[in-house]
Order: structure tokens, then sequence, then C-alpha cells
């Protein structure tokens, strides 16, 4: 079983979706028969779209009403354009732009809670900036549906549960683990492909919750350990981690390998690539983890 990752700059326009469900089929047909091949796909929002959300939050909070509409409206143009371009089939096209435009009617409705609230909790934050996974997941799937394959989008709030540390919620390993156990392996028994939100989780009462800094990543690899992988892949615009900063120093190289310990020391002092929180549930079950541009 393989997980891939693909984080906010890998599904920036509809020529990068088409880019991403490429490669995550590439791959898929790689691992042998396709009726035992086991793929995950883990997925972020957007580029840009959670700090737009973010902002039409804020903005809502302030009363500024036409801000937040307007954010509303952005957002239902870039995700549709990616739908019309993306999908042929008719009735594909129609039921996903369908559910866009339900979700971002839902999200002015948030958006209006906010301004009456006056103002902006970290439990409304997190509900609004989910959005943007759930948005990406399901064009995703959408994607890899009109080339052929059998996927289907899933919410990790259904998967993943955590405390109610909102904004950078922790995560309960043991009830996540049996949640993807129960929820994500018969689909990928019947041949399926689970396209799954990243950053986005629940309680267990099912209140949203975000993982903060990181937080996709943070999901490709509890959903990993969780569902014991062989490895988790996280797809970047990087070629991994480097031996320097490259705008520092220029014959800075790309690392082959690394252990663990030296992946941590290294995010922990300040390399970008990986948060140190995001290679723990590997470590807990010996999977490896790659990253790839």
């Amino acid at each position: 079983m393989l997980v891939h990752k693909f984080g906010g700059t890998s599904i920036g326009d509809a020529q990068r979706f088409a880019d991403v469900a490429d490669i995550v089929l590439a791959h898929h047909s790689q691992a042998g028969d396709l009726d035992t091949a086991q793929t995950v796909v883990v997925v972020s929002a957007m580029s840009g779209v959670t700090n737009q959300l973010i902002s039409g939050a804020r903005a809502a909070a302030e009363g500024r009403d036409s801000v937040y509409r307007e954010i509303k409206a952005a957002l239902l143009t870039r995700h549709l354009d990616v739908v019309e371009a993306m999908l042929t089939r008719n009735r594909e096209r129609l039921e996903v732009g369908g559910l866009v435009e339900d979700q971002l009617h839902e999200l002015e409705r948030f958006y209006r809670s906010i301004a009456m609230l006056g103002e902006l909790t970290p439990r409304g934050s997190d509900a609004v900036t989910s959005f943007g996974e759930r948005l990406s997941c399901s064009i995703l799937a959408a994607v890899l549906r009109e080339r052929g394959a059998r996927a289907q989008a899933v919410s990790a709030t259904d998967l993943i549960v955590t405390d109610d540390s909102f904004g950078a919620a922790m995560p309960r390993f043991e009830a996540t683990r049996k949640r993807l156990q129960q929820q994500i392996m018969p689909l990928l028994d019947r041949g399926l492909i689970p396209v799954i939100t990243g950053f986005v989780a629940a309680t267990e009462t099912g209140v949203t919750t975000t993982l903060g800094r990181g937080g996709s990543d943070l999901s490709a690899a509890i959903i990993g350990a969780g569902l014991d992988a062989d490895q988790v892949w996280i797809w970047s615009d990087v070629d991994g981690i480097l031996t320097a900063d490259p705008n520092l120093v220029p014959q800075a190289r790309t690392l082959r390998e690394l252990s663990y310990a030296e992946a941590s020391d290294l995010a922990y002092f300040g390399a970008d690539v990986l948060h140190p929180k995001t290679i723990q549930p590997v470590i807990e079950r010996g999977i490896p983890l790659r990253i790839l541009n």
C-alpha cells in the first residue's frame, strides 16, 4: 500500500490537477495487479485557498460583509473553472459543480454566523478553513474517475480523531487507527482509491478541528501508520531535503537517505520540508517516508 500526499502548490490549477491524477494512476498501475494494488491519496486545499478562507472569516467578524462575499465568489469561480476544465462527462461535471456550489453556500452561512457573533473563535476558524480541503478532495476524486479509476472522496473528519485544541489539535491514534481500519480498508479491498482531506480532523463528537502547521503531511503520516502502509510519499515542489538552504549555499545537494532521527533534527533546526511532528507516526510504525518533486 502506498499513501500519496499532495500539497496546495501541486493542485494550484486545472493543469496541476491533471498532473496529480497522472502521477497517482501511473504509480497505481505500476503496483502490479490492479485488483490488488492499494493506493491512498491525501490532498490539501488549492494553493492560497486557506488564506482566503481565513481572510473571509476575519472580514465577517469585523462586519465587512462585501469582502467575505467577494472572497466566496472568487473561490466559487476558481473551483468551478477547474471542474469545467477537467470533467467532460456531463453527469460528473454537474454533480461535482453542484457539490462545489453547495459547499460554498454553506461557507457563506458560516461567514454570516461569524458576522452575527462579531468574533472569530478558534473553533469557528477550524470550521471555515476545512472547506478548502473538502473542495479539492471532491474535485480530485472526480478527475481520477474521469480517467477511468475507481476513486472516492473521503473526509478526514470521519477518520482522524483529535482532542479539542482548535487550530493545532492533537491526534488520538488508537481511535483513529480503528476508524481507518473500519472505513478505509473496505474501500481498498474493493479496489477503490480513497482521496482523503488533509489538515482537517474532528473530535470524538464530530466537531471539526485542524492539525496546525504541517497538518496535511501529518495527516498522510497518521493515515499511513493507521493503515500499515508500505510507504508514505510526500509530493512537493522541491527534490527533497537538502544539505543546506540553496538560497544561501549554491552547492547544496539533495540527501538521498536520512534516518528518522536525522530528519527530525533537521526539521527541528529549521528545515522547511518536514515539520518534526509529521515524522512521529511513521517512526512508530517503521514506515519509510519519501519526498518527491
